[in-house]
């Protein structure tokens, strides 16, 4: 069976973005061999007039950016540890309600995961994790007019999705719903949109 490699967006301030990661996480985790390639994306920005100020230029926009500039420098400088925190990131936003627009939240989370929340801060001062941002977004907006999170991308194609359900800790399931999405994006070609007009509860 052929490896399967896909990048996916995220910002920790969407629910949906969280529903699919804990999938991706959860499967990684448990030794799924894929090839993921995890890719910021600003939806502060996305929502930008045009015109307007991008995020990245506009210092009334930082507080909203740092969640997002953490999650690059673990990702880049921390590998090994990218998935638990990824996880806790989301998990302090949406399941535990904590401000992750606000520094010391933030540390506290690194603390809590074994990551120096010194070393992560001072490589934000240094510039380059913003400039990193800034790059992947734009990228993924012009290579595949990506718009939102989470958008997952392979090849010349790229999906917005919503997943309703989270893992709690299924593998199983994990597993066969990021391999749908993604049999979704790479075996069906024809397929441009798919959308339920309703949410059955």
């Amino acid at each position: 069976m052929t490896k399967l490699s896909f990048a996916v967006t995220w910002d920790y301030r969407c629910p949906f973005a969280r529903n699919a990661h804990e999938h991706i996480v959860e499967a990684l985790q448990a030794g799924a061999d894929w090839d993921v390639r995890f890719v910021p994306f600003s939806l502060n920005q996305a929502h930008v007039e045009d015109g307007g100020t991008d995020v990245w230029d506009d210092p009334s926009q930082g507080r909203n950016l740092t969640a997002m500039l953490v999650g690059i420098v673990v990702r880049d400088r921390y590998p090994a540890d990218f998935l638990r925190v990824h996880n806790a990131l989301f998990a302090a936003r949406h399941d535990q309600g904590r401000d992750v627009r606000d520094g010391d939240e933030l540390r506290e989370v690194l603390t809590e995961q074994g990551i120096d929340a010194d070393a992560v801060f001072n490589a934000i001062e240094d510039g380059w994790p913003l400039d990193v941002f800034r790059k992947e977004h734009e990228a993924s907006v012009a290579d595949h007019r990506v718009f939102g999170v989470p958008t997952f991308i392979a090849g010349d194609r790229a999906i917005f999705v919503r997943l309703m359900s989270r893992p709690r800790g299924d593998v199983a399931l994990a597993t066969s719903t990021i391999e749908r999405v993604l049999d979704l994006v790479t075996g069906w070609d024809d397929l441009n949109e798919f959308k339920a007009t309703t949410i059955p509860r």
